[in-house]
């Protein structure tokens, strides 16, 4: 009887959903590839500043990577796709499509995973003083092929800055808000920039969380709601400025400015559409909450990440990144989907040993990933393949993997994927 139950527990876990984590990382760039007469390619050359955005990268390992003050050059997006993100072993990084109206001094930009992550949409969401850009997501689940996805919408903005400015970003900010009151609006939003609030009374961050159309009201998943501004209650949250002494580039004074938000809506707070924000997960990045008024590397010493990672943040921009993560709901199912690219998949269940033998017959060349899971919905292996049209085999090393029960799922070039049960002794 124990053994009877063991086996429907086990088997309905694989069956019942399990959880993805999305890590998503907003940062300001600081006029990365666009050169004025203050920020120049002696103080804030962007091939420079290659290095130390990989090393923040490489450390935080964002899914979806949101910037600002980045260069209106498709070629400059390019660039740091190539240089800062894609490098030194990792490839699963894409970029949206560069497009802008006619403010396109300095843009924002979106990468994402695109293992994990598709682009539908790109979308200005309103264009006045700067562009807000609407990216929409969808996750590639394993209900993809059946139609079935989770999509997400970032919106990343970068507010007018200064003091006397103020009105002008409760303009952006209600235009904003008024695009996606219009266009679907009961759906999973972050809310992402340099927002240049100096307190939450501001008209601009009152659009924000508490619109007229409640529907759409967005909420601080760091709960720190106040006068940011020269205040250190708010050490933890603030993100602007990491020097004291301007480079001529770099803005100074010190930590003692909340300019960098990620806002989550409703339904991700409440997780009514199969994502949610990750309780505690909200950080800024390289802030020990001990640097108030200070620069990030003055005394005492910031231990809240690696010295390369803090020295990274120091000269790379004047702001700190922004980072949470987010839970998806993913069912790991023993299902067989459909799936036009692959006609058969075999391979011995139980597995001995350390390889895993893979027959495949697909209908077309294509490329595959093939990606195992435990049962918790971790991913323990990932690989990939080209494969011809007809017979194709593989040979996969699971010497890591410990003797049980894992998932492992096979996804075509066009994102369709099909999952099976293996077992390995």
């Amino acid at each position: 009887m124990k053994k009877i139950i063991l086996w429907i527990f086990i088997f309905g876990f694989v069956s019942a959903s399990a959880q993805d984590t999305l890590s998503v990382l907003q940062y300001n760039l600081l006029n990365y590839g666009n050169y004025t007469s203050y920020c120049t390619s002696s103080n804030n050359k962007y091939t420079t500043k290659d290095n130390y955005i990989k090393t923040i990268v490489h450390y935080v390992k964002p899914d979806i990577f949101s910037v600002n003050e980045i260069s209106g050059s498709s070629e400059i997006h390019k660039h740091l796709l190539d240089y800062a993100l894609n490098t030194d072993g990792t490839d699963y990084f894409s970029m949206a499509p560069s497009i802008s109206s006619d403010n396109d001094y300095l843009v924002n930009m979106l990468y994402y995973n695109h293992d994990k992550l598709g682009l539908a949409a790109h979308i200005i969401a309103q264009t006045y003083v700067r562009d807000v850009d609407l990216y929409k997501l969808y996750y590639k689940s394993a209900r993809l092929s059946s139609g079935d996805t989770t999509f997400l919408y970032c919106v990343v903005a970068h507010l007018k800055a200064g003091y006397d400015y103020a009105d002008q970003r409760t303009v952006m900010a209600k235009n904003t808000m008024n695009y996606i009151g219009s266009h679907n609006p009961d759906e999973n939003y972050l809310l992402m920039g340099d927002f240049n609030l100096y307190s939450d009374r501001e008209g601009a961050f009152q659009e924000f969380v508490d619109n007229s159309n409640a529907g759409i009201r967005f909420n601080d998943p760091a709960e720190m709601i106040g006068d940011w501004h020269n205040n250190s209650d708010f050490s933890m949250v603030h993100s602007q400025s990491t020097h004291t002494a301007s480079n001529g580039c770099a803005s100074s004074g010190g930590m003692d400015d909340r300019f960098d938000f990620i806002l989550i809506s409703n339904n991700i707070k409440n997780k009514q559409k199969r994502v949610g924000y990750l309780q505690g997960s909200y950080k800024v990045v390289g802030q020990d909450g001990n640097h108030f008024n200070k620069a990030l590397i003055d005394a005492p010493a910031n231990t809240s990440v690696p010295s390369d990672v803090l020295n990274a943040l120091y000269n790379n921009s004047d702001h700190l990144p922004v980072n949470l993560k987010l839970l998806v709901d993913e069912p790991v199912g023993v299902t067989k989907y459909a799936n036009p690219a692959f006609e058969m998949i075999r391979f011995p269940n139980p597995v001995n040993g350390d390889r895993l033998n893979i027959h495949l017959n697909v209908s077309k060349n294509t490329k595959a990933t093939i990606e195992i899971y435990s049962l918790l919905g971790k991913r323990v292996l990932k690989q990939q393949a080209k494969l011809q049209n007809g017979q194709n085999q593989l040979n996969i090393d699971i010497s890591a993997l410990n003797k049980g029960m894992y998932i492992i799922r096979f996804t075509d070039a066009n994102g369709l994927s099909q999952s099976r049960k293996l077992i390995k002794r």
